[in-house]
């Protein structure tokens, strides 16, 4: 018989923060902005659920720190000259628990959509690789020296208004093949420069973010990076990398490293590896994770497909510090509460049996967006659905709002 004691114990940051408990509610895109790119009710309501629910850290989805390179349509941005009054209210709705609140920000550099339109930067010009469905993709143009400085002061500005808006801390994403993801892959990385070529200088980029945040904010302002233990592609960025890389960035006052997978060419956060290793269980990362932890510094975060308690607990007694849950919390807002009473509610999004992995991947995302706005319209999940009806709503929803994005650049004269 486990005892709650584990799951439900607090934990000290590096810089002095206590986390309420070890339940992470991980990053998912929401697509849930209003018209301004900014968060408002819709999503003050669905963070509202998560922190009733008994999670002691929220993790937001991914905020944009560049208004002309959006991961999806419907995304936050946060910048010079934003308003912070709708990010206030959210910070202060999920804090009135007692729950942490962390931002996610992020560049998607090269993984946006043609049809949105904007700058599609990369490290060098080496399009997404998605098969038949990668004409979808806008085609990426290597970036510049100063694009590349201007970049790295945008993470520091969103860091910072984050900070003003009364989150608690960010988490830099590092993983998933967005921005600097690519700068970490041999693959999309083909410079010359400072900027490539040796995993240093491949890993450059994120060392500068990390550091010019971290300098930027107070020292009770949680600073932490989400990175991928592996590409899960042939060539990409690998666990050795990951593991030469996290030395480095634990020494620069990071108060936590969340461990995840993959990007669009190989969606092993959802269980698809390219490379013919296997995720389809629980847990995906975590033999990665029992090795980093044995060198590890700092907490370590592992998120990938977990649901159940028990796996939750195992996440635990292998070292890591904190259990990152995703999709589960989606399907089952209240489950931390749920655990504590050692109920163990389980149910399972219906999985497309499709040939093309990222069918399955866009139908995956579809399904869990739907149960996203469900509780941002204060309503329960609902998880007897059709994926193919799900995954064409979800396009004409994201069509609707990748529309009313492209008249907001317009009329931003961008």
């Amino acid at each position: 018989m486990h005892l709650n004691s584990n799951l439900f114990s607090p934990l000290v940051l590096p810089n002095g923060i206590s986390l309420p408990n070890r339940l992470v509610k991980a990053a998912m895109e929401e697509n849930l902005s209003n018209e301004n790119l900014e968060p408002d009710v819709s999503l003050w309501n669905l963070y509202e659920a998560w922190a009733k629910g008994g999670v002691g850290t929220l993790i937001t989805g991914n905020v944009m720190v560049d208004h002309r390179a959006m991961t999806g349509p419907g995304g936050v941005v946060l910048e010079e000259g934003s308003s912070l009054i709708g990010f206030k209210r959210w910070a202060e709705t999920v804090k009135s628990n007692g729950t942490k609140i962390i931002m996610q920000i992020n560049h998607p550099g090269r993984q946006i959509l043609a049809k949105l339109g904007g700058n599609v930067w990369a490290p060098s010009a080496i399009s997404v690789d998605i098969g038949n469905l990668s004409k979808l993709m806008g085609k990426p143009k290597a970036m510049e020296e100063s694009e590349i400085l201007e970049t790295i002061q945008r993470f520091v500005t969103t860091a910072k208004l984050a900070e003003n808006s009364g989150f608690d801390g960010v988490e830099i994403h590092a993983a998933h093949g967005y921005l600097i993801s690519q700068f970490l892959s041999p693959l999309v990385n083909q410079r010359t420069d400072k900027w490539g070529g040796s995993l240093e200088n491949r890993s450059r980029f994120l060392m500068e973010v990390v550091q010019s945040v971290r300098k930027s904010v107070k020292a009770h302002f949680i600073v932490s990076v989400k990175m991928n233990s592996s590409d899960f592609q042939k060539g990409g960025f690998q666990f050795e990398d990951a593991i030469q890389v996290i030395k480095r960035i634990q020494t620069l006052g990071v108060d936590f490293i969340e461990l995840s997978g993959g990007n669009y060419e190989a969606p092993a956060m959802q269980g698809v590896s390219r490379d013919g290793s296997t995720l389809a269980r629980e847990a995906y990362f975590l033999d990665f994770a029992r090795e980093v932890t044995k060198m590890a510094t700092v907490p370590i975060m592992v998120t990938g497909g977990i649901a159940r308690k028990q796996i939750a607990e195992t996440v635990l007694e292998s070292g890591v510090s904190l259990v990152g849950v995703a999709t589960a919390l989606a399907l089952h807002p209240n489950l931390p509460n749920d655990w504590k009473e050692n109920r163990n509610p389980i149910s399972k999004l219906p999985l497309p049996n499709w040939k093309s992995k990222t069918l399955v991947g866009l139908a995956t995302m579809a399904m869990v967006r739907y149960q996203l706005q469900r509780l941002a319209e204060k309503k329960a999940p609902k998880v007897t659905i059709y994926p193919w009806f799900r995954l064409l709503a979800d396009q004409l929803r994201l069509a609707r709002l990748t529309k009313r994005y492209r008249r907001w650049m317009e009329k931003s004269g961008v």
